[in-house]
């Protein structure tokens, strides 16, 4: 399904590219770059051959260190950089479904409301709408994350304390944003459930020293750069980058956006979850014990939180929370809190499924309901440009 979401991609990989973009030409650059300096100098990670003799130059912008390192080894071996970033993107949109996959079938016990639920996950609008973007492909990691973060309070073993800092550390390291946006999902986890977490307070207070310590060498380039050059984002610049009730209704898949949603699609950014998705969700949070299971509260909360952040300044009080609130101030495209509703929706629709197929609803209406989802999400063949060597 990667490879379906991203053709005409696997057909040329060293070949086709979003080189006519910046943002693809920069991160296709960082990988290399991350790639070339860690076997040689790793202390020197930040210390980017440009805007010499800037020191911290990586932390200018973001260093997407995990998916580097998943493509190191092609690299070393004498790849281009393009032919990597391009298997890159393929690779993340595969492993985010199956870890979801993964995650939600423990959670169900049904094998088709977790496929359902990887789907939804991995290959949702605001994702395929940013193959420019590499780290956007690579969230396999939020879901083991929230995994983790459930066994800790149900089993309370120190493995899964390690498991939840080592899960989070990689999403963080797969982006700022992510990073963010991870920290702030644990937090309502913890707000959730937290008659719960009092008793293992002390297992989750493990795994936040062993991602404090795991981040430290990673965060610390950027507070320098902070400090010496302000690159926190003032709230005005938030402002432009504020999401609209509109990208709720935009989608780049082919289906919607033929039909109905090339009206609200503004380029800018997709947020529409899908018909299917949001019915399932909504069945996942109605039926049976619904929303009083713990994780289904917890990904109503998740999504509602993303929701209401990704509106930015035209939220009443968001300037304050920009202030007030640690990190917040150093993400500039605010509307990006969106992807927080859809990873919910991902999640609740599998619910939802597996509530379906528990009254009966055998395996015909479950790849029903696979090839509506994909039906509702695909914008192939996607728009990538040829590639025949840097200019």
């Amino acid at each position: 399904m990667a490879v379906v979401h991203s053709w005409p991609l696997a057909s040329n990989p060293g070949g086709l590219a979003r080189l006519d973009n910046h943002d693809a030409e920069t991160l296709t650059w960082t990988m290399a770059w991350v790639a070339h300096i860690v076997p040689r100098a790793p202390w020197q990670l930040f210390d980017a051959p440009v805007f010499y003799p800037e020191a911290h130059a990586l932390a200018f912008s973001e260093h997407v260190f995990v998916p580097s390192m998943l493509g190191a080894p092609l690299l070393w071996a004498g790849a281009s950089p393009v032919l990597v970033y391009n298997l890159l993107i393929i690779l993340g949109l595969a492993l985010s479904g199956w870890a979801m996959f993964l995650v939600m079938e423990r959670w169900t016990r049904s094998t088709w409301a977790a496929i359902i639920a990887g789907l939804v996950y991995a290959f949702n609008a605001h994702v395929l709408t940013r193959f420019v973007h590499l780290q956007a492909q690579h969230v396999e990691f939020f879901p083991l994350m929230l995994y983790a973060f459930d066994r800790v309070l149900v089993d309370g073993r120190r493995r899964d304390a390690y498991l939840l800092a080592g899960a989070f550390v990689l999403q963080a390291l797969c982006s700022n944003y992510l990073l963010v946006f991870s920290a702030y999902s644990l937090v309502i986890c913890a707000a959730i459930r937290w008659r719960e977490v009092g008793p293992r307070r002390s297992l989750l207070l493990i795994a936040a020293g062993v991602s404090a310590v795991a981040l430290a060498p990673f965060l610390w380039p950027y507070y320098e750069v902070d400090r010496d050059k302000g690159l926190s984002r003032a709230v005005d610049v938030v402002t432009q980058y504020n999401a609209h009730w509109r990208d709720y209704l935009a989608t780049g898949g082919r289906l919607h956006y033929a039909w109905w949603s090339q009206l609200f699609y503004r380029g800018a950014i997709a947020l529409f979850p899908g018909i299917t998705a949001l019915v399932l969700a909504t069945i996942g949070v109605v039926s049976g014990r619904g929303w009083r299971d713990a994780r289904v509260q917890t990904a109503l909360a998740i999504g509602g939180i993303g929701l209401a952040l990704s509106f930015g300044t035209s939220l009443p009080g968001y300037a304050l929370l920009h202030t007030v609130l640690p990190l917040l101030n150093g993400l500039r495209n605010v509307a990006r809190w969106g992807w927080l509703l859809l990873a919910a929706v991902g999640i609740l629709a599998g619910f939802g499924a597996a509530s379906l197929e528990r009254r009966g609803r055998g395996w015909p209406v479950m790849l029903a309901l696979c090839v509506l989802v994909t039906a509702e999400s695909i914008r192939t063949p996607v728009g990538f440009t040829p590639y025949t060597g840097l200019p």
